[in-house]
């Protein structure tokens, strides 16, 4: 029996694996990584690895083993069949008759075309018969303090939000709520409603990172059309881009402004204030 973490070199995943490590023996652990070079680290410490790619489903054959515990990290390339990446995973646990089987989903109140496959992936988990936990993770501060470079060359914090509010938090807080899953007993077939314990808008950010670099930043509002062509205008593809103003567009209509206090209960501490996470970013 192991706990497998799927995506385990991405950003959350590392946290997932880090965390794991203080809680359980390093040879309980199995990180699955496309690319072994970047987990060589982990195989070190004594991290089982195992390679597989969610894009090729034979690869996932052998994968599991009876009683495990895996944790779903949600594919990123929102370019590609998501949905069909994740039940390839889900078969090959289904098939391995594993213990338990978390999913990295979406809030449960975020209508954004974001959430549309991960609404998908829970119908997928949830009728598999597989012992599921739905770990529907809110908005990670690192979206907005991973990218401070043009908010500081502009003194402006752009968004398409409106007034709304953000109950984000760490991708550590998000972390520690999934290895309390994986390590703890009675999550079966449970949702969890992930955020942070405070929800904040786009001027109080705007405020904050004034305070801590000492110069006036404002929040611009703009229209979800204006997001588009400033984001596609910096480089990122127009789907990818219209997905964030859609996102902006819920944050707008408060569908990430919940405060359910799930994550922090989960972690067994309160969640990362927003100003502890701007700081950090600062320092760089």
């Amino acid at each position: 029996m192991s706990i497998v973490v799927t995506g385990a070199t991405g950003h959350l995943g590392r946290h997932v694996i880090e965390q794991l490590l203080g809680k359980v023996p390093a040879d309980q652990v199995t990180a699955v990584v496309r690319d072994p070079g970047k987990a060589a680290d982990l195989a070190a410490r004594g991290v089982r690895l195992a390679v597989a790619d969610y894009n090729a489903p034979e690869t996932l054959d052998g994968l599991f083993t009876p009683g495990d515990k895996v944790l779903l990290i949600s594919g990123s390339e929102v370019d590609k069949d998501r949905v069909g990446q994740h039940r390839a995973v889900i078969d090959a646990a289904r098939a391995a008759g594993v213990a338990l089987l978390a999913y990295t989903s979406a809030p449960g109140s975020l209508t954004a075309a974001l959430a549309d496959d991960h609404r998908a992936t829970e119908e997928v988990l949830t009728s598999s018969g597989l012992p599921y936990v739905l770990l529907r993770n809110g908005w990670y501060h690192e979206n907005y303090t991973e990218n401070l470079a043009p908010v500081l060359a502009h003194d402006t914090v752009v968004a398409a939000a409106g007034e709304g509010r953000v109950a984000s938090a760490a991708r550590a807080d998000y972390a520690a709520a999934a290895v309390a899953v994986l390590t703890g007993e009675g999550h079966e077939n449970r949702t969890y409603e992930l955020s942070g314990d405070v929800a904040w808008s786009f001027a109080e950010y705007a405020a904050e990172l004034s305070r801590q670099t000492g110069r006036e930043i404002v929040y611009d509002a703009v229209s979800g059309e204006a997001l588009v062509g400033i984001l596609t205008g910096a480089g990122l593809p127009e789907g990818f881009a219209t997905v964030l103003a859609g996102v902006d567009a819920s944050i707008e209509k408060g569908e990430l402004a919940a405060v359910s206090g799930d994550l922090s209960r989960l972690a067994g501490r309160p969640t990362t204030p927003i100003g502890e996470a701007v700081a950090a970013a600062l320092k760089g």
